[in-house]
């Protein structure tokens, strides 16, 4: 054989290159669904026990909220202290658990809460005369004339949309137990025009 003769294939016996590529493409394969386990792993703990994507979707909020706004939900908080007055929560919705609601908290446990013509009074164990919430965040034609009284259990919390006029609540279904709270909104991401950190925050006043 002339030395310079290239060598020929056999096809029954080819050569290595593609098995190297093959053996390359199934590398990159498992490295990449290494990547995504990993990125699981990593992740699913914080989306269930520390903060959660949410959505905004109707106007039970207005003005503090409104559709399409994009929150990050602080499920962590509220495992290491109780919900106050005033916080904005995401709670699983009583009547049905796999839908999530976003309302104000109005009445913490064992106080009675009182709504005479939209007017809300708050009876606990410091103000037992009662007195009447400051509603800042309430825009005044979001207003409603309900009038109501509902005196909470231990482990109860009386819930309003900002919305009074289009809100579906405690006014309406009753009570929300607190095994049902999500978390409270701490980051707001969209639209970037209303950026801000704690969104809806509010400090309560008394009168």
């Amino acid at each position: 054989m002339d030395i310079n003769e290239e060598p020929r294939v056999n096809a029954w016996n080819p050569s290595s290159e593609p098995r190297e590529h093959k053996s390359t493409f199934w590398h990159t394969v498992r490295e990449w669904i290494q990547v995504i386990i990993i990125a699981l792993v990593i992740s699913l703990p914080i989306r269930f026990f520390i903060a959660e994507p949410f959505v905004v979707d109707g106007a039970s909020m207005d003005p503090t909220f409104a559709t399409g706004q994009f929150l990050i939900v602080d499920r962590l908080s509220y495992r290491l202290s109780e919900p106050t007055r005033g916080d904005v929560i995401v709670f699983k919705y009583p009547n049905n658990p796999s839908v999530y609601y976003i309302k104000r908290i109005i009445g913490l446990p064992g106080e009675t809460v009182t709504i005479n013509d939209g007017k809300v009074s708050i009876i606990n164990n410091e103000y037992p005369q009662g007195f009447v919430l400051e509603e800042t965040y309430i825009d005044s034609k979001h207003f409603s004339h309900d009038t109501t009284t509902t005196t909470l259990k231990p482990s109860q919390y009386f819930v309003m949309g900002d919305n009074r006029a289009e809100s579906s609540d405690s006014r309406l279904w009753g009570p929300l137990e607190e095994k049902l709270i999500i978390g409270r909104p701490i980051v707001r991401l969209f639209p970037v025009t209303k950026v801000s950190f704690l969104p809806g925050e509010y400090h309560e006043q008394t009168k």
